[in-house]
């Protein structure tokens, strides 16, 4: 397929990151309609329960602005992911959000690490290193408009702010870090620019020396005839 129709826009491309914003808001409703508390099904590091926290953790907040913080940027990474990376977005998503949740549970401290954030670090790392890697311009352009909204979330890898899981974002960035390098090939790639027979035939003779079109040939000879007037 050509890359260049590979960025028709189709507004399916919001169904999946509206349908888990609205999932992550939802469990959250849950919790306080009900006075529920979901933190115990987070990941726990290097417990066996703690590892169900791989799969639930990315769905748990602790509060209405851990919730909100999340929801903006994760809607506007997974848009982005599924318009320009829309061949492989499905697979980012789910084995991106496992791993990072695995390496949590690997790494971590022993606290319960709760939050989409992980998954927000993961798409923005993905992104942002698929387009400085492949060179495409769209992609280079995406890369350098997601480090522009969201760059200084870089600090947050860091144990800068007391009870956040820099662990989990970390995680996220590692992960899709390692994404971006082994798809690098997958989707859009900068390609050189290459003559088609049908280009070479137009501009060069047989004995493959430059000869203008036909109109370019037409504007040199009326020229010539001027001057001989």
């Amino acid at each position: 397929m050509d890359q260049e129709n590979q960025l028709k826009f189709n507004q399916s491309i919001f169904i999946i990151p509206a349908l888990l914003v609205v999932i992550i808001w939802f469990i959250y409703w849950i919790e306080i309609k009900l006075g529920l508390n979901f933190n115990k099904f987070g990941v726990y590091p290097r417990t066996f329960k703690g590892f169900r926290g791989v799969f639930f953790t990315h769905f748990i907040h602790s509060n209405t602005s851990h919730l909100f913080n999340n929801s903006i940027p994760l809607f506007v990474l997974l848009s982005s992911l599924f318009y320009f990376y829309k061949d492989l977005a499905v697979k980012v998503l789910l084995f991106g959000a496992f791993f990072t949740g695995f390496l949590t549970w690997g790494i971590a401290r022993e606290s319960y690490h709760i939050g989409a954030s992980g998954v927000v670090y993961l798409l923005f790392s993905f992104i942002f290193f698929s387009g400085m890697i492949r060179k495409h311009y769209r992609l280079v352009a995406l890369s350098l408009i997601i480090i522009f909204l969201y760059g200084s979330m870089i600090w947050y890898v860091l144990p800068i702010k007391e009870g956040m899981s820099w662990e989990g974002h970390l995680s996220g960035f590692l992960v899709g870090l390692i994404f971006a390098i082994l798809y690098r090939k997958k989707g859009m790639v900068k390609e050189a620019y290459q003559f088609s027979t049908t280009e070479f035939d137009t501009y060069f003779d047989e004995e493959g020396n430059f000869k203008p079109p036909l109109e370019e040939s037409e504007k040199i000879m009326v020229e010539n005839k001027k001057e001989f007037k």
